[in-house]
């Protein structure tokens, strides 16, 4: 995952996150999202299983992950992730169910009513 290669300063920092980066973090997050194309793959290794961001966060200690599944349109992920923060943050409601209230909005417009727009995004670990 590639963050900010410049800092504050605008001097060149290392902005890479690295899975063993993430595996070595100490989250208290009840949730990370991952807005961006494809967070939700990952790599098939004998033995392990699949190794990802996903895995890589819940090891980190975050007990739900949002990733995607496919490559996204940015503009419609964004009118998605605003529904999705709106319904956490101001309707109250939890993470699974904000999310696919904001997947029904997205569905209900005519712009964004196909799947490949708002189907992507999925909640993965513990969905209450």
């Amino acid at each position: 995952m590639i963050l900010s290669l410049v800092d504050e300063q605008g001097q060149p920092q290392d902005g890479f996150l690295r899975a063993r980066d993430i595996y070595n973090l100490n989250l208290q997050a009840d949730l990370v999202v991952l807005s961006a194309c494809q967070t939700g793959l990952g790599k098939v290794v004998k033995g392990e299983g699949v190794v990802g961001f996903t895995r890589g966060f819940m090891y980190a200690g975050s007990p739900r992950v949002v990733v995607s599944l496919w490559n996204v349109n940015d503009q419609a992920t964004a009118e998605l992730m605003a529904s999705f923060y709106t319904n956490m943050l101001k309707r109250k409601l939890r993470p699974a169910v904000a999310l696919r209230e904001a997947q029904l909005n997205l569905w209900r417009t005519r712009k964004w009513s196909q799947p490949f727009f708002w189907e992507a995004f999925q909640l993965q670990g513990e969905w209450w």
